[in-house]
């Protein structure tokens, strides 16, 4: 667990030296993260407080998640959209490489990496 958390944190310090730091976070997100429970969710929140949260989702980023899915024939709603909101030139963070990786082989310039 020590050197994922060294990692992580290797790969914040490059994105903001690169001017990528503060993330989008849907707040879809939110509900597959959070327990409801200030103690489990206290690192969750911790990292959520560097994030930009974005609360709106248009019909235009909808549909695009929605094509997404199609076309990768899997993942579900929340990756998509993770997927879609990346678009273009974006990177997804994630410990579940799997359905986040198939949609961002549709996805405009998308790249997904391991935390």
């Amino acid at each position: 667990m020590a050197e994922r958390s060294r990692q992580a944190a290797a790969l914040i310090l490059a994105f903001r030296e690169e001017g990528l730091w503060p993330p989008l976070v849907p707040s879809i997100v939110l509900v597959e993260c959070l327990h409801g429970h200030p103690g489990r969710d206290a690192l969750s929140n911790s990292f959520l407080k560097t994030c930009d949260i974005v609360e709106e989702i248009g019909e235009p980023l909808a549909r695009r998640a929605a094509l997404l899915r199609r076309l990768a024939r899997r993942g579900f709603a929340v990756d998509a959209l993770v997927v879609a909101l990346a678009e273009p030139g974006g990177t997804v963070l994630t410990s579940d490489l799997g359905d986040l990786s198939a949609l961002a082989q549709y996805a405009r310039d998308v790249i997904v990496e391991r935390v």
